[in-house]
């Protein structure tokens, strides 16, 4: 994801210093700050605050040990205190007191003498008056505690059963009786119908892992990379570090792990985003598409007015707890906090770090709507009850924007190219329009407020563009823009074009990719089969003439932003030229194909990754791949170093015309197993990086200089990939609709000489690429790299036999060497790219 550029470009400034007893002082005091963020984060998740506050890492309310900056960015505590109570809900409880009572009356007594011992030490107060008050009032007392006692019973054994792994290590298709046993128990305990945030206090805790361990899985994860004297000097390296500075980062990380739920999560939410100084565009959102081709109505407002209720509807239902929670297996459940900041949140910029502040639904009743450089406020909720506006009346008040022929104010239609900045000349504008008039104030704080952000956008391309054309161009505007059309501070931008397409622009602070992904696809499936249109494209319903129009926000750029805003809007722009943006639709197979050989799907795609990019660059390189840790409470990524040793050998076979196809399968069983067992040990918390990555951060706190841990945050991922997760078997059926299937979304490039890769698997015939690259460097292009996946999917399908592939251009011994400066392949003429159009 676009996590690896950030991770990469990742820095700690701390000043100088030597180290000595008071440099235990600041990584001490962050330890603490992150055990009370957690603790805080606990007892927040058990009450209902009537307090707004300032988001902390993950979502934590800033309080002890956090300065909370300006206090209009704020947060209202919407848990259902209920909704937690499950399995054991309201109404086990209520049954319980029935069932206690009725005992009473029938001269039974279940609580073997606990209920008249609880009678015998109650006052006698009114006994005279109500004689059976007593009575009842122990029996209640004694059904409370009774059924607190079973919520908590409920609650550890749900707890031990969720640290149960076995399941990992078993074959693929196949479940044991353990297994088995170890599902129908989670079903069980879980209740009837467990809510969004059931498991929450019940998933395990990350484990740490041994310094020992994750240097040993480093130095093998390097090994292909490096030569012979390199990798002795880096085994040197590694073995002084463990010796040296090892057991004392150990120390304070085993002691961070003891005192909060996830040792890594806060410091990399903390440190890798929210402390990045960096501009947010293309090096941190990412981009969701809709569908490959189709539109389900023509018309931009009717578009947008369907969407935005759906997302509207999508939140109302996570206030409630009311969304199904994410599971492997349909029964073991990942964690669901990062669902909590996915509307009302801004990433509020600062001059050293910046801050996720969210308001709470009841002040969030709207959205932000941009269009030709003009800002509006669009209530979503009217009417005497308040309640959600239908979408046609959403559509009526977007047809409004649309067809209001007000110009934009002098730099209003670019001022959105400061959220584009580096985040600290960004603070600093925003510092200027906080203290200009009210009216600007007044409009920031909206558009900060807001559910989320509405960019409406003219049709892309010309209209005899072709639809390969069309898509990448649809891909790149969605990632981009032209560099002041997207607030993109907002948790969400929806952007919908003239010609009915629409997809998100995300940012990635507050979550990782498969959670918006998860929102997206149901607001896909509801607008498309459940909301609909009428036969001429309209919204469902009739519109309300009577609702007054959006709100126009006016604003008056002060003249020491004007300088900031168009040095920002030429940056922005210089950006977005630089990018270039493809969409493959791969027709080949799918995850159907894959299965009949028996091979995981992420394995098969992330092989032909590798023989892509050896015939792209003639050689290997650091690959990042994201693997979810949300097996554990407030889990997010950890990566998988898919480079191997066994993957390499494949694709030297694949490229060694004396290897015959079974050798080359055997070697592609023993690649894909390795990269199984990787993706096993990062689910698992047994990763490398994200321990690496809190090891060094412990050491710049501590001012303990480690030259291995230098040495690893300086790798360049010039390889980013990512598989889209779906949810989509509920939501869609691909046999049915083809055209109604979503397509995945991508992110911009890690390393400037590199390509960011992500892929989805829709339904069992087809697998959707999305490249991305710098136009500027010589080494890249995303259409010659798009082209090499393709002919590289033929041709590890081919070692199969089932009838499909090989490619007609990809030949074995084509590339000569492994040269490192070598861009493609011998022999292969590369066209010239067009220039891109000034945005």
């Amino acid at each position: 994801m676009a996590e690896a550029r950030q991770a990469a470009t990742f820095h700690l400034d701390l000043g100088h210093g030597p180290p000595g007893s008071r440099c235990w002082n600041p990584a001490l005091m962050e330890v603490g700050r992150a055990g009370l963020r957690s603790w805080g984060r606990s007892l927040a998740q058990c009450r209902v605050s009537q307090g707004p506050r300032a988001l902390g890492p993950l979502g934590s309310p800033e309080g002890a040990g956090w300065s909370p900056g300006s206090q209009q960015c704020r947060l209202l505590r919407q848990d259902d205190i209920l909704a937690r109570a499950c399995p054991a809900g309201p109404t086990s409880a209520l049954f319980l007191l029935a069932a206690i009572q009725g005992s009473r009356f029938m001269q039974l007594d279940p609580s073997l003498g606990l209920v008249d011992w609880i009678k015998a030490s109650l006052p006698d107060w009114g006994a005279r008056w109500l004689p059976g008050v007593q009575g009842a009032v122990a029996a209640t007392l004694f059904a409370g505690g009774l059924w607190m006692v079973l919520l908590l019973t409920l609650h550890v054994v749900l707890r031990l059963l969720l640290r149960y792994q076995g399941w990992l290590s078993e074959p693929r298709g196949s479940l044991s009786l353990a297994t088995r046993s170890w599902l129908a128990l989670v079903r069980i305990f879980s209740g009837r119908r467990p809510t969004l945030y059931t498991y929450q206090r019940a998933l395990p805790c990350l484990p740490l892992p041994s310094t020992a361990g994750t240097v040993a899985k480093y130095l093998e994860s390097v090994r292909p990379l490096l030569s012979d004297e390199d990798f002795r000097a880096r085994s040197v390296q590694a073995h002084s570090f463990l010796q040296a500075e090892a057991p004392r980062l150990q120390a304070v990380l085993g002691l961070k792990a003891w005192c909060s739920a996830n040792y890594a999560s806060d410091w990399w939410q903390e440190y890798v985003y929210l402390r990045s100084r960096s501009p947010l565009l293309g090096s941190s959102n990412f981009y969701i598409l809709d569908f490959l081709s189709a539109a389900p109505t023509p018309l931009q407002a009717a578009r947008a007015g369907n969407a935005v209720y759906a997302m509207m509807r999508f939140r109302e239902q996570l206030s409630r707890g009311e969304v199904e929670p994410a599971t492997l297996l349909g029964t073991r459940p990942l964690c669901s906090a990062q669902y909590r900041q996915m509307f009302n949140t801004t990433r509020v910029p600062g001059i050293t770090r910046d801050r996720l502040c969210r308001v709470g639904d009841g002040q969030s009743r709207h959205v932000a709507v941009l269009h030709r450089g003009r800002f509006f406020r669009l209530g979503t909720h009217g009417g005497p009850k308040g309640r959600l506006l239908s979408p046609r009346v959403l559509e009526q008040q977007f047809q409004r924007i649309l067809d209001d022929p007000a110009p934009a104010r002098p730099l209003e239609e670019r001022l959105a190219a400061l959220t584009a900045a580096p985040r600290a000349q960004w603070a600093q504008a925003r510092a200027s329009l906080q203290a200009g008039d009210k009216s600007t104030r007044a409009s920031l704080q909206t558009v900060e407020g807001a559910a989320f952000f509405v960019c409406l956008e003219e049709t892309l391309g010309p209209p005899d563009a072709s639809p390969e054309v069309l898509l990448d161009e649809l891909a790149r505007a969605l990632l981009l823009g032209s560099g002041h059309n997207r607030w993109l501070d907002k948790s969400l931008n929806l952007v919908v074009f003239g010609n009915g397409r629409a997809g998100l622009n995300v940012e990635h602070a507050w979550a990782d990719a498969p959670v918006p992904s998860h929102m997206w696809e149901a607001v896909l499936a509801a607008e498309c089969f459940e909301l609909g249109y009428s036969e001429d494209g309209h919204c469902r319903g009739t519109p309300d003439p009577e609702l007054g129009p959006p709100e126009r926000l006016l604003w008056t750029v002060p003249e020491e932003v004007t300088a900031s805003v168009l040095w920002a809007v030429q940056e922005a722009r210089a950006l977005a030229r630089d990018t270039e943006c493809h969409v493959l639709p791969f027709t080949g197979f799918g995850r159907g194909f894959t299965r009949r050989c028996r091979a995981p799907g992420s394995s098969f795609v992330q092989l032909a990754l590798q023989l892509a990019w050896f015939r792209d660059q003639g050689g290997f390189c650091l690959t990042y791949e994201p693997c979810l840790t949300r097996l554990f409470h407030e889990g997010r990524t950890e990566t998988v170093r898919q480079c191997t040793l066994e993957a390499c050998a494949f694709v030297r076979a694949m490229e060694d015309a004396r290897q015959t196809d079974a050798q080359r399968l055997a070697l592609f069983r023993v690649a894909a197993e390795k990269h199984r067992a990787l993706c096993r040990a990062a689910l698992t918390g047994e990763g490398v990086d994200r321990h690496l990555f809190c090891l060094y951060l412990v050491s710049r706190l501590l001012r303990l200089p480690s030259p291995f841990l230098t040495q690893v945050r300086a790798e360049r991922w010039k390889l980013a990939t990512s598989q889209s997760l779906t949810r989509r078997p509920p939501l869609f059926d691909p046999a049915r609709h083809p055209d109604y299937v979503c397509c995945g979304g991508g992110f911009g490039p890690a390393d400037d000489d590199g390509y960011g890769v992500s892929y989805t698997f829709m339904g069992e015939s087809a697998i959707t690429f999305h490249v991305s690259c710098k136009v500027s460097s010589p080494d890249t292009d995303s259409r010659r790299f798009g082209r090499h996946v393709w002919d590289a999917m033929l041709d590890v399908a081919a070692l199969f036999g089932f009838g499909i592939g090989p490619s007609t251009r990809a030949r074995p011994g084509e590339v000569a060497g492994e040269d490192q400066n070598s861009c493609r392949v011998s022999g292969e003429a590369e066209p010239p790219r067009e220039p891109r159009p000034e945005p």
